[in-house]
């Protein structure tokens, strides 16, 4: 799924080749892609572009007259810039926003259908569809805090909560962590002081550290090659591969659709937590350590 970096740098790109510019159709391929009835996408249509920012991972543009195209692009969802009319393509293509300078598709992988277009009519409405999660890279560190304590969750849980903190997902949040020095799994209220501090911390760090990365990437070209995973990466999509920090395999946990990693040596104090795929496998003999791990999970070979 998109997040807060990927998404920072979609809305730039947006920004230079929409704004104050007419948007003059909308063309729906799929009809699920559609959320909302009143008003119709063709009420948006030939009007000027006014705004562009980010509702937590949701994508607004708004237009003249109170009016915004609210787009979530879930977990598959992608957007691209193509030349003026462009053909939506096949399967993948759920969505044409033309202008006169280009066309934004708006395109999703794979055989579920999960990303929305909303189309709203004024502000209380637009608040609607706000999570209500903290916008970290504004935010100080008593807001920071307040927010991660509210309730008692898992750090990793409360990270990834929009309505915890804006734009965060999967990969950021394994990230963060890892940055931090902290177990996915210890809890938002057990935190001392010093831990909030340097989470805090962290978080900031590595959204805006990948912010510069992918803005870098892209340079001039509207960004097509959006992932999860990437090789800088420090454990996000890294399973078994080595810590940057103490060259210690990377773990993970599975969950039902996902999955997410962690280094035992870095944030867990060697510790392996509970991981559903290989309990299944192992049952009484799950590694509590690395040693164990190490002594049951042959190591990969060498790049």
């Amino acid at each position: 799924m998109p997040e807060l970096p990927d998404l920072t740098v979609y809305l730039e790109h947006l920004e230079r080749r929409t704004l104050g510019r007419p948007l003059a159709t909308v063309r729906i391929a799929n009809p699920f892609l559609l959320r909302s009835v009143e008003p119709p996408p063709s009420a948006v249509e030939g009007r000027r572009v006014r705004s562009l920012r980010l509702l937590g991972k949701r994508i607004v543009i708004g237009l003249e007259g109170t009016l915004f195209l609210v787009i979530h692009l879930m977990i598959a969802g992608r957007l691209r810039w193509r030349k003026a009319g462009a053909k939506l393509p096949g399967r993948i293509g759920l969505a044409a926003f033309d202008f006169a300078e280009g066309t934004l598709l708006l395109t999703e992988a794979g055989s579920k259908r999960r990303a929305s277009l909303h189309v709203v009519r004024g502000a209380q409405a637009l608040r609607r569809h706000d999570p209500g999660g903290l916008e970290v890279l504004t935010a100080d560190l008593p807001a920071f805090g307040e927010a991660l304590r509210r309730e008692s969750h898992t750090l990793k849980r409360a990270l990834t909560d929009p309505a915890l903190f804006s734009g965060i997902g999967n990969a950021y949040s394994d990230e963060i962590l890892h940055r931090a020095r902290l177990s996915p799994f210890k809890l938002t209220r057990a935190l001392d002081e010093e831990e909030l501090a340097r989470l805090f911390t962290a978080t900031r760090e590595t959204l805006l550290e990948w912010i510069a990365r992918l803005r870098a990437e892209a340079g001039g070209d509207f960004p097509d090659k959006v992932t999860a995973f990437h090789p800088e990466m420090a454990v996000h999509g890294r399973y078994r591969q080595p810590c940057p920090a103490c060259g210690e395999p990377v773990q993970r946990v599975v969950l039902s659709e996902s999955e997410f990693n962690y280094c035992a040596r870095c944030q867990t104090e060697g510790r392996i937590l509970a991981d559903r795929a290989l309990s299944r496998l192992l049952r009484e003999d799950f590694p509590r350590t690395l040693e164990e791990w190490e002594r049951l999970v042959p190591k990969p070979p060498p790049a």
